[in-house]
């Protein structure tokens, strides 16, 4: 099978021409693979945390969300 290879400045080109409702599902669809995408980098991230907390001797899931807020504080100012 051929693979097509297009611009992204082609297939915004394309996606224009459809109707608006062609236009809505294809945003839909979009929209739909963010979230997917979105979900899969928020659970790596919680994996992420938990390790860090682990390291530290501290358990993520029993982190009231104030202590958590906080922990991820320090992360972001740790040198």
């Amino acid at each position: 099978m051929s693979v097509l290879e297009l611009t992204d400045e082609q297939v915004i080109s394309l996606v224009r021409q459809l109707p608006a409702t062609r236009k809505r599902e294809a945003l839909l669809a979009l929209a739909e693979d963010a979230e997917v995408r979105n979900d899969e980098r928020m659970l790596f991230a919680e994996s992420q945390l938990r390790r860090l907390c682990s390291e530290r001797g501290l358990n993520w899931d029993n982190l009231p969300e104030d202590q958590r807020e906080e922990f991820v504080d320090r992360l972001l100012h740790e040198k």
